[in-house]
């Protein structure tokens, strides 16, 4: 009786012995090395701005005086990189009438185009001054910079609302 009781108390302990001692994590050194060297190669936290201004609600006039200025992408360390391209999204907000209802709506007519450069063409620029109204939005999307070398990023896109 006492050799059954001993037997079925140890049993279970031994099994567990032999599982813990098999299950063996890989070291902790390797798995920092890899995520350091990987984190070395990319770009650090980056920002976009329209000169000053990152994605904000600001007055017509002021937008009229930034619509010649370029995009410029940072990173936290403060460092400027070139931007490469950009798309460009121009949100008119054009009230209507409408006829079954007889209540005004809010139209939304969206305009825009892909730039290569980092700054609006001065066609775009000249044709934005004398249609900007209060309401509209201006999108800076899928904004494209030259990081080191050969290497391209996606940087954050902007958003102007125009009050």
């Amino acid at each position: 009786m006492h050799k059954k009781l001993l037997l079925s108390c140890l049993l279970p302990f031994s099994f567990t012995l032999v599982f813990a001692q098999n299950s063996k994590k890989p070291a902790p050194k390797a798995a920092t090395a890899i995520t350091t060297t990987t984190t070395d190669k990319r770009p650090a936290k980056l920002r976009s701005s329209w000169s000053i201004f990152l994605s904000d609600t600001l007055p017509k006039n002021e937008v009229v005086k930034l619509l010649d200025s370029a995009l410029i992408v940072r990173d936290e360390k403060n460092i400027k990189y070139p931007v490469v391209s950009f798309a460009f999204t121009y949100e008119k907000h054009e009230p209507y009438l409408n006829d079954t209802t007889g209540h005004v709506g809010i139209y939304k007519d969206y305009t825009g185009d892909n730039f290569k450069s980092a700054s609006l063409s001065p066609l775009w620029s000249s044709s934005l001054k004398n249609s900007l109204e209060s309401g509209d939005v201006l999108y800076f999307d899928d904004i494209i910079i030259k990081y080191t070398g050969d290497k391209l990023y996606k940087a954050p896109p902007i958003k102007i609302n125009i009050k």
